[in-house]
């Protein structure tokens, strides 16, 4: 027998998760094999955008994705999970901006440009990754890709062009939503519904000789008034059909019409439309075909449409008003003319339905989201963005017609501001003044290419057609509208097939309180800091106490019961490992001539717990085995197996070789089973564990290994079921009642568990020489000196029945 010295005393997570990480990424461990005949499952892995650290939100949703990857790796398949970056756009400019204490509107544009790639390189993008690494995600760091590199920004403007050629993309100046604060024309996706303080303010038009009270909360675009509206049905303004108001101040006459869209119980009910104040306006100018007066511009000031007038002193009440705002910067956004590019997709909504419907939702009401999104979609995609960080549009102008010259594909990528363009006259009017395009490409043009930015390293290969569409794409809920819907969209209008053939939405992580995290409210939860209180594999297994699409709300305890996990399963592993020193091995896979029944018992109940973890991790219910696996663990195998076995474990001599050989032949594929079905939640100690004793005994299902050893638990095979004896299980049930009735009645006492137990009665639907099969199991583990069995009637309502005398 090994003597328990040997082993390690206590587990150093800290210690041995860095280890184990390190050691994952030295032996390729997860490196995708593009040579291997095994079945590709591919994940469309989520890039984050890089914004300093990793939040408590990443560490949940990427670990529930994890928890996917590393059972389908141990079920044999060859994964392919890169990880990406994206880091182009205002996101990466404003932290720059911050870090740096700069603004890019101030420095040249090349100047700025580099500071962002500088400081990515050098000092966001190392520490970002590592915070991943820290958690245990199972990528293959060698596919790797940024947002921002040359494969990505080829691939990026490749596809511009092409939907270009497809009648897609368009140059148009129409009205846009436009951020004072970024100073970038943005996208319906980049709109939150904000509630904020406001006023209305009471502002008199005459008609005629009458007064006509409007109130409005901007007064300020009174000089790019354009109408009045009325709901058809409020009588209180029918008399004004088909006349005229008088805007004040500026002395122009507008009409008045009814319209639907005017809401009679706000305000005084009849309203002015201002091209443009809101989305209302836009869709009022559009049906109306009124008149376009641009009355703020870019940086939010008044133009000289409003003359001599900035202002004037009316009457105000306060109000609570619904507005639209930027996401990234929370600024209320304004609706300019201005040139932008688009791509036109409103035509497709019909089919987008159809595309969604074609996907296979993890949960299923998730698809609700993306089906509301394309339903209430009013605008063309605007992908033009007024920054500098960013991919450039691959394209430039003519200075007399404005024609647009594309670059050559072969020449991608390519960035205007430095590139001469592809011809040296326009091939339109043959002006030689050649002007390049300044705006840059919106980061999520090239964020819905994620399925070719990582395939595409590919390309030249065989696997290649293996890889598209992809198996997988996990994300969060939030960007339902966002990610995967503009993925949708290029690859259906690329590619006329979906992406992916799955998606797994995950919920949000909040606070205790069930409140959303946020700096300012002071309740943000820092991984980092809760894994170096405790570890990774506890933070992991908070993750996984939700389900997929669910928020769930951080509680310390969580993790602490975490951590108790991760102590216990070292603790039972290193007394299963002491009982197993001596065990030939050799035979382990193969079942010993004689089982005990406490043995069949719990072999029998560990299959059943194999066969419904499986089919749960199959249907992405990960939170099903961690607590099927967590519940075996502490009842099954410690409370009750493990004490039953001691006996037969520690004194051979008294039960005879065979009977020993059963319980380590048991206590050998119970602990490796239990260690691999928790392996893809907690890889860390799991991986411990398995290299203390199980790493040279186990089959791989990887090729690299020369002994055909797993060098690794996260690529063994994953267990399969081994037994079913019903009638084992149900003798085992009748030991662990009598157990419990035993600890019991000594608890009640105050008496140790050691003390004997003078005499037990007991009754059960069982045949005496069933009975006999376990009456020693149960003696020992109970310490009972006499058992009086009696067999109960088959009829009997109760099937257990037991005294005990002390």
């Amino acid at each position: 027998m090994h003597n328990p010295t040997e082993l390690p005393k206590n587990y150093d997570a800290k210690a041995s998760e860095q280890k184990w990480q390190q050691y994952w990424i030295d032996n390729g461990i997860f490196r995708f094999d593009p040579d291997s005949k095994a079945e590709v499952y591919s994940v469309d892995t989520p890039p984050p955008t890089v914004s300093g650290k990793m939040h408590i939100g990443h560490a949940f949703s990427f670990s529930q994705q994890d928890f996917i990857v590393r059972f389908k790796r141990m079920k044999g398949f060859n994964i392919f999970c890169p990880f990406g970056t994206d880091d182009n756009g205002l996101a990466t400019e404003r932290l720059v901006e911050k870090l740096k204490g700069v603004k890019a509107r101030d420095m040249p544009r090349e100047a700025f440009v580099k500071l962002c790639e500088e400081t990515l390189a050098a000092e966001l993008r190392p520490s970002y990754l590592a915070d991943w690494k820290r958690i245990g995600m199972s990528c293959d760091w060698e596919i790797f890709y940024t947002t921002i590199n040359e494969h990505c920004q080829r691939i990026s403007q490749w596809s511009f062009i092409e939907l270009f050629k497809q009648g897609r993309a368009y140059r148009k100046e129409a009205p846009a939503m436009w951020c004072p604060e970024c100073q970038t024309g943005i996208s319906q996706v980049e709109c939150q519904d904000k509630i904020l303080d406001s006023h209305f303010n009471d502002i008199i038009f005459m008609v005629g000789d009458e007064k006509l009270l409007i109130a409005t909360t901007r007064p300020e675009l009174l000089p790019a008034c354009a109408a009045v509206f009325y709901h058809p049905d409020d009588k209180r303004y029918q008399k004004f059909k088909g006349r005229k108001a008088k805007v004040p101040l500026f002395n122009r006459e507008v009409p008045i019409m009814p319209d639907e869209r005017a809401d009679p119980e706000k305000g005084t009910g009849i309203a002015m439309c201002c091209t443009f104040g809101d989305q209302t306006d836009m869709e009022w100018q559009k049906a109306h075909n009124l008149p376009i007066i641009e009355a703020i511009s870019k940086d939010g000031k008044m133009t000289a449409k409003a003359g001599k007038y900035e202002g004037c002193s009316i009457g105000q009440q306060p109000i609570k008003h619904a507005v639209n705002v930027h996401e990234r910067c929370g600024t209320e956004i304004e609706f300019l003319t201005t040139k932008q590019w688009f791509i036109r997709y409103l035509d497709l909504k019909k089919e987008m339905l159809g595309w969604g419907n074609q996907l296979k939702w993890h949960p299923e009401h998730m698809k609700v989201r993306y089906e509301h999104w394309v339903k209430g979609l009013q605008w063309d995609w605007l992908i033009s963005r007024q920054r500098y960080f960013g991919v450039p549009f691959p394209v430039w102008y003519c200075a007399k017609c404005e024609h647009p010259i594309f670059a050559d594909e072969k020449a991608l990528p390519v960035d205007p501001l430095k590139d001469k363009p592809p011809v040296k006259e326009c091939p339109k009017c043959k002006c030689r003044e050649i002007a390049p395009e300044k705006d840059v490409l919106d980061t999520w043009a090239t964020s819905s290419l994620t399925p070719q930015l990582s395939t595409w390293l590919f390309k030249d290969k065989p696997i290649f057609k293996k890889l598209f569409p992809m198996s997988l794409r996990p994300q969060a809920h939030d960007i339902i509208t966002f990610w995967l819907f503009n993925t949708a969209v290029k690859s259906q209008l690329h590619f006329r097939q979906n992406p992916w053939k799955e998606v797994i939405i995950s919920g949000h992580a909040l606070d205790p309180l069930g409140k959303k995290m946020s700096k300012s409210k002071g309740n943000v939860v820092e991984p980092q800091a809760v894994v170096e209180k405790y570890s990774a594999d506890a933070l992991r297994f908070w993750a996984a106490t939700s389900k997929l699409g669910e928020d769930l709300p951080y509680m310390e305890k969580d993790i602490v019961t975490g951590q108790k996990f991760v102590t216990k399963l070292w603790n039972a592993s290193k007394f299963a490992i002491m009982h197993l020193q001596d065990y030939n091995w050799d035979f382990a896979q193969e079942k010993p001539r004689h089982l005990e029944e406490m043995d069949k018992w719990l072999l029998s109940k560990l299959s059943t717990i194999i066969r419904e973890s499986t089919e749960s991790f199959e249907s992405y219910e990960y939170y099903q085995t961690k607590m099927l696996v967590e519940n075996f663990f502490w009842h099954d195998f410690c409370d009750n197996y493990l004490e039953i076995a001691k006996d037969r474990l520690y004194n051979a001599g008294n039960r005879g070789k065979e009977a020993r050989e059963s319980a380590q032949y048991t206590l050998y594929h119970a602990a490796l089973s239990i260690l691999k079905m928790i392996a893809p939640i907690m890889p860390h100690i799991t991986e411990e564990i398995y290299h203390l004793y199980f790493a040279k005994h186990e089959q791989g299902i990887d090729g690299d290994a020369k002994d055909g050893k797993a060098r690794s638990i996260h690529i063994s095979r994953w267990p399969e079921p081994m037994l079913h004896d019903k009638n084992a299980e149900e003798l085992g049930n009748l030991v662990v009642f009598a157990l419990q009735q035993a600890r019991r009645a000594k608890a009640e006492k105050n008496l140790s568990l050691k003390t004997p137990i003078k005499k037990m009665v007991l009754q059960a639907k069982f045949d005496i020489k069933d009975f006999e099969k376990i009456k020693d199991d149960l003696a020992a583990a109970a310490v009972i000196q006499d058992i009086d069995y009696f067999a109960l009637p088959k009829e009997s309502e109760k099937d257990f029945q037991a005294e005990v005398f002390l």
